[in-house]
């Protein structure tokens, strides 16, 4: 596949990759309920997303690129939904 093309594609799937979490976060938030949700599965993701980071800026030479933040970004969403998961446990409404 040309890299022209891919790299065109990468933008809008990426924001639409961060976009699509809101739904999730703003659920959690809204009900104050989190039991529904995989705490595991999000920490998977999150230390998935992480390292994938971590991989890319150090193939790509300690040198940031739009992929490692853009895996910088899905990791904090993770994170993010990792904290949600873990307050509302903690703390219910």
């Amino acid at each position: 596949m040309d890299i022209r093309l891919l790299g065109m594609a990468f933008a809008p799937f990426g924001t639409l990759r961060r976009v699509s979490y809101l739904p999730t976060l703003l659920a959690i938030h809204a009900s104050g309920d989190s039991s529904q949700h995989a705490l595991s599965t999000w920490g998977i993701w999150l230390g998935s997303t992480f390292t994938m980071a971590a991989w890319l800026y150090e193939a790509n030479g300690q040198q940031m690129s739009r992929a490692i933040g853009l895996s910088l970004c899905n990791a904090a969403m993770c994170a993010a939904a990792v904290a949600l998961i873990e307050f509302y446990r903690v703390v219910p409404r």
